[in-house]
């Protein structure tokens, strides 16, 4: 029952890594507050001009947070780069799925409407690295993948 989309196949973990690009790609700008800056003028403009909404200015607080993102996004990218897992997938879709919670949160209380895209590439990318697991968890293999015994048995 080993399908390419299996955990335990190659292919798995080159989804892991070609997710790790895109992270790495699209929020790196986000680590420093002067790329912060120019991102934050591209998003707003671009929104602005497709009529999905401009970006409010950034304060000291919000840079903060999303340099602290963007920093912590770049580490974790660069892992799973250097020495993707299948367990790297597992995590990192979970964190998908709290991305776009967050994300749909945000649009539900007045985000600009080009948060639609990156939410869209989230809800795709967690599906492409959780769906395996959901098949194995119903074939009962999940635990070889993290370490094993009977701890593991109910994830």
């Amino acid at each position: 029952m080993a399908s390419s989309l299996s955990p335990d196949r190659p292919f798995y973990l080159r989804v892991v890594r070609a997710n790790a690009w895109y992270d790495l790609v699209v929020t790196a700008g986000f680590a420093t507050p002067w790329t912060l800056s120019l991102v934050h003028n591209a998003l707003s403009s671009a929104g602005d001009s497709l009529g999905l909404g401009a970006t409010p200015e950034l304060d000291l607080m919000q840079t903060l947070y999303a340099n602290l993102m963007g920093t912590v996004v770049v580490i974790w990218a660069t892992l799973r780069l250097v020495k993707p897992l299948p367990i790297h997938g597992l995590y990192d879709g979970i964190g998908r799925v709290l991305f776009a919670t967050w994300m749909s949160y945000a649009l539900a209380h007045g985000a600009p409407q080009w948060l639609c895209l990156f939410l869209a590439v989230e809800a795709t990318l967690a599906v492409t690295e959780l769906a395996p697991w959901l098949a194995h968890r119903k074939a009962g293999r999940v635990e070889s993948f993290i370490g094993g015994g009977p701890r593991f048995q109910r994830l």
